[in-house]
């Protein structure tokens, strides 16, 4: 079964946001993009702004598309698409994550990031070297 889900690209000058996932959920302390799954009868830039504003309380806008993935992992196969985004209005804060970080692009070795976000987490290297 396929799931989709969404993710932002937040940049702040060379930073950009990535939090990490709570002890208790699926792919537990590993890092990510912030975003969540595609509700029934929501666009993908919908379930994006949702998420962030629940996440992270947080206005965001979804723009273009800076790149989609579809990985397997062993319980589950997402289709993530990962959207450039720009706050509107709040400052990120943890409501459900472990912890959030701005971190530059050659920053990204230093942290375990979830296996779907590897082929974005390239791209984002070469983009902003």
């Amino acid at each position: 079964m396929m799931i989709e889900v969404v993710a932002a690209l937040i940049w702040d000058n060379d930073k950009f946001l990535i939090c990490r996932r709570p002890k208790n959920k699926a792919r537990a302390l590993l890092w990510e993009f912030a975003g969540g799954k595609v509700e029934f009868g929501e666009t993908k830039e919908q379930a994006l702004i949702r998420e962030c504003k629940e996440e992270l309380d947080i206005i965001i806008s979804a723009e273009d598309i800076f790149m989609d993935v579809v990985h397997e992992y062993s319980d589950i196969t997402v289709h993530l698409t990962l959207f450039n985004s720009t706050i509107l209005e709040g400052i990120p804060k943890k409501l459900e994550h472990d912890d959030i970080k701005w971190i530059t692009a050659s920053e990204i070795d230093n942290y375990d990031f979830c296996p779907a976000d590897i082929e974005i987490l390239k791209k984002v290297k070469e983009f902003k070297k």
